[in-house]
């Protein structure tokens, strides 16, 4: 029987090891994800976090090579390598993707971390391993909280509000050629020649700078500092015209997210003459995230005061978590 139980624990250990490379190789993805989220961070306090992350994630990546070789293994020398490249092919075919999708794909990787790291605590109390089984227990704590984190970053953009990170350009675009596709186009045939002679308007400008040889990031601020934010307010005012509130609302929101409206259009009275105090507790009272998206575009396209963007960060996060029941 003795022998029998030995033979059970050497196999459980085994198996422990091989878990515990697996979860190391993920690790390394990890760490790397994060570090490529840091340019995407809103805030400096949400960079400062996901630079903190990727420092916490290194951490447990030497705690769980020690437990390893504490169990007679060998770490996998090509880990980190098999991370970076991991983590870059997961970054340049997320540019493609709106924005969610990149996210849930953060999202499963945690999520994939959380349970292999379950599995790797039962495993470790059933070999005996009573280090691993505590290693497994803070691996589990980190991971449970990167996953809410993340839920809450997808609650917020699913809110209208704006999320702890920023989509890419190229997300954005995305985002919007999907939004596009599903909405229903409702306004009469004249109204939309109308639209898009709006929009035709701002075209040389933009096929100048093309011809000029200006990198896309140069030609997407170029224009969207300027001609974009016309072509969209005439579109807004166009469509109103010809009755399609919906696709006016929608323009609206554009308008609203890129930090162009008016002052007077704003959600709270008075919004430019607000101190960072006043204006830090006003957005406190907001209760749609949609709103607080439109003061955080706006305060971040003029005075970009971090107090008050911070707390309206905090205030979407807050009703983000109470809609996907995160209690914190």
């Amino acid at each position: 029987m003795a022998t029998t139980t030995a033979i059970s624990i050497e196999s459980t250990t085994a198996t422990l090891i091989a878990q515990l490379r697996t979860v190391l190789d993920l690790t390394h993805t990890e760490i790397q994800v994060a570090e490529t989220r840091v340019a995407q961070a809103r805030t400096d306090a949400v960079r400062r976090e996901l630079t903190q992350n990727a420092e916490n994630a290194r951490i447990r990546a030497e705690a769980i090579e020690k437990a390893i070789r504490d169990l007679g293994g060998f770490p996998d020398v090509i880990g980190p390598f098999l991370g970076r490249a991991a983590a870059a092919v997961k970054a340049l075919t997320e540019q493609a993707e709106p924005f969610d999708e990149a996210l849930l794909g953060d999202l499963a990787l945690e999520g994939q971390l959380l349970d292999r790291s379950r599995y790797v605590k039962a495993l470790a109390v059933a070999a005996k391993h009573q280090d691993v089984a505590d290693l497994a227990t803070r691996l589990i704590t980190a991971h449970t909280a990167t996953v809410e984190w993340l839920t809450t970053v997808l609650a917020e953009d699913a809110l209208g509000g704006p999320a702890a990170l920023r989509r890419t350009p190229v997300q954005a675009a995305a985002g919007l050629a999907v939004k596009l596709a599903n909405m229903p186009f409702t306004w009469s045939t004249r109204g939309a020649e109308r639209i898009a002679e709006a929009v035709r308007s701002v075209r040389p400008a933009v096929s100048g700078l093309v011809e000029r040889g200006a990198r896309t990031g140069e030609i997407a601020g170029k224009a969207l500092s300027g001609a974009r934010d016309g072509a969209l307010e005439s579109a807004e005012r166009v469509t109103r015209e010809q009755g399609a509130e919906d696709a006016a609302d929608a323009i609206h929101a554009a308008r609203g997210a890129s930090g162009t409206l008016d002052a007077d259009e704003l959600p709270i009275t008075g919004y430019d003459e607000l101190t960072v105090t006043d204006a830090a507790n006003a957005v406190k009272e907001l209760t749609e995230p949609s709103d607080i998206r439109v003061i955080i575009a706006y305060e971040e396209a003029h005075k970009n005061r971090q107090r008050v963007v911070s707390a309206a960060q905090a205030r979407v996060a807050a009703i983000a978590q109470e809609v996907v029941g995160i209690n914190n």
